[in-house]
């Protein structure tokens, strides 16, 4: 299990240190910074879904309150920008407590609530009245602190932590204890499990991920609408880059990531109509044939492999 640990954090670093290198090979930062921040949206899914079983059709609220919360330190309480991104995380963990009640709902309940919640976040920072805290449908201008670079490599570092903190709780007894939950929540609770209570820090664990990954993209891009920050597709791209890659796993959602939103500028910028047809394509080759993710390939010739082995006579 050591040895194991130990190639999955070397593996989180090179794939670190490979972004680091990337913008000296490749100019376009902000694809850059798109892949490495569904990267990490990816991982706050997976951490909720992959190891609790509640899927969160609503998780661009989370990313929507974090740009909000973050624009809101910086200018009207004019904190510097590292203070501010802390703020952002806060303001995204006190929305997670509020909308906690959702906890209480499972399945498809809990997704369309959970969406149904992020869109009245959308409706609350996008109203006329609070315009001068939130800019109302003008939107937010925070070009004063725009700073590409530094936003994009403080997402890498978001990411390497992020990755290094699934990596611990998928080998922890927390974790164990998780998808245990995920699986009979019943029996763990009969077992002397704090099921309520591990749901809840995996619910704000998930959003304060998402509310930082929404922090630093409103301080890349610097100036965002309502609508540029609460846009479903955000949370979905998520989900679908996660689902595709493999659930549950540490590089899953890497993988789905790398792969869909490599897809995704190859041909959906240029030719969005055979994009769409694409990607319905892959989502429909994944429920019928790797329901566990891509990465469940790489499983099944590990465990076929192993099989061959076994089956070789000893002389």
């Amino acid at each position: 299990m050591r040895k194991q640990t130990t190639i999955d954090l070397s593996i989180s670093l090179v794939l670190v240190l490979a972004f680091v290198a990337l913008p000296h090979f490749y100019s376009n930062l902000t694809i850059l910074f798109m892949m490495a921040m569904y990267m990490v949206l990816s991982q706050g899914v997976n951490l909720l879904y992959g190891l609790t079983g509640y899927m969160p059709f609503g998780y661009v609220g989370f990313f929507g309150a974090g740009a909000y919360g973050f624009s809101i330190a910086l200018q009207h309480l004019h904190f510097p920008i590292v203070l501010a991104l802390i703020f952002g995380v806060l303001f995204t963990s006190l929305v997670g407590v509020i909308l906690s009640p959702l906890l209480r709902l499972s399945g498809a309940y809990f997704a369309i609530g959970n969406l149904a919640t992020s869109q009245v976040i959308y409706g609350i920072v996008a109203n006329s009245h609070l315009q001068g805290i939130t800019g109302g449908g003008d939107g937010v201008d925070i070009s004063q602190y725009f700073n590409q670079t530094a936003s994009y490599y403080v997402m890498l570092a978001v990411l390497l932590v992020v990755m290094v903190g699934i990596i611990w709780v998928k080998r922890s007894s927390f974790g164990l204890s998780l998808q245990a939950m995920r699986d009979d929540s019943v029996s763990v609770a009969m077992s002397g499990v704090n099921v309520v209570r591990n749901r809840m820090l995996v619910w704000l664990a998930s959003a304060a991920i998402a509310g930082l990954c929404g922090a630093i993209y409103a301080w890349f891009i610097s100036f965002f609408y309502p609508s540029s920050v609460f846009d479903v597709s955000i949370g979905i791209f998520a989900i679908v880059f996660m689902l595709f890659g493999g659930q549950g796993t540490i590089f899953g959602p890497v993988i789905g990531t790398i792969i869909l939103y490599g897809i995704y500028n190859v041909i959906g910028v240029s030719t969005p109509q055979y994009f769409q047809l694409a990607y319905g394509v892959l989502i429909v080759i994944l429920v019928m044939f790797l329901p566990n993710g891509v990465l469940s390939l790489f499983k099944r010739g590990r465990r076929a492999h192993g099989r061959v082995l076994e089956s070789r006579p000893n002389f």
